[in-house]
């Protein structure tokens, strides 16, 4: 789900009850939370058998705040528990502390709502940078489980996964699409053809071959269907690569360099 016109109801249940799909990947700025709670009662998919992913805003970071807030997106979910909650930004934007202060603040209470709370099974943050995860691993105790950051043929940021790799974070990518702006490159349009798929699926494939936990929205139940038809073939080792060279540094969702 997403807050630019991400969220259906029938998308949700038509993915839980067609398609198999179990993480539903959500956040308090989307506005959807209370929503979802529907949809997974609608869908008839037991609590147990989801993988729920929601996000803390900026608007709620520092100590108390944070726990105030798992709580309150727990009630709006309709669960007694998260299966992973994420710092959503790294920029927190309070006035008269620095950004590192905050983000150490926030994720102490990360860490409590973890290791003592059971409302967070795992904890983990987003578009994190290098540079936020080594402050953070100076300044706290556990490390992220995972980073979810924007990753696709032209925003493939190797060194970012390779240092999460290194220390164990799991690197989930969004925006998997390019926002369907990978859908028209001559490319992957050109490798569609040659493996009877479609760019969507190419894309897709590409990501979980390079090792990424791959996280694609859709508000469309064919497009849903499609997304979901990409374990049944593989992409050869030259023609990954020919999809790696296509990086080009592009974002399509934030911009990393307004962030300290």
């Amino acid at each position: 789900t997403s807050h630019q016109g991400g969220y259906s109801h029938d998308a949700v249940v038509y993915a839980l009850q067609k398609c198999g799909i179990r993480h539903i990947d959500t956040a308090k700025r989307y506005g959807c939370e209370s929503l979802l709670q529907k949809a997974i009662k609608d869908s008839g998919v037991k609590r147990e058998d989801l993988w729920i992913t929601t996000k803390l805003w900026h608007t709620d970071y520092g100590y108390e705040n944070t726990k105030k807030a798992c709580l309150e997106s727990c009630k709006r979910l309709g669960v007694e528990y998260l299966d992973l909650y994420l710092i959503h930004w790294p920029d927190a934007r309070v006035p008269g502390k620095s950004n590192r202060e905050v983000r150490a603040e926030t994720w102490r209470a990360m860490e409590e709502l973890y290791e003592k709370g059971g409302l967070c099974r795992s904890i983990g943050v987003s578009n994190f940078l290098i540079s936020h995860l080594e402050q953070l691993e100076e300044d706290c105790v556990v490390t992220p489980h995972v980073n979810q950051v924007e990753y696709h043929p032209f925003q493939r940021p190797q060194e970012l996964v390779d240092y999460c790799r290194s220390r164990n974070i799991i690197f989930e990518g969004y925006c998997p699409l390019a926002k369907g702006e990978a859908l028209i490159h001559p490319t992957v349009i050109h490798l569609a053809k040659k493996y009877g798929r479609t760019p969507a699926q190419i894309c897709i494939r590409w990501s979980i071959q390079n090792g990424i936990v791959t996280v694609p929205k859709s508000i469309r139940a064919e497009r849903i269907q499609e997304n979901c038809k990409v374990f049944d073939f593989a992409i050869a080792e030259d023609d990954v690569e020919i999809l790696n060279g296509m990086h080009d540094g592009r974002h399509v969702s934030w911009d990393p360099g307004l962030i300290v």
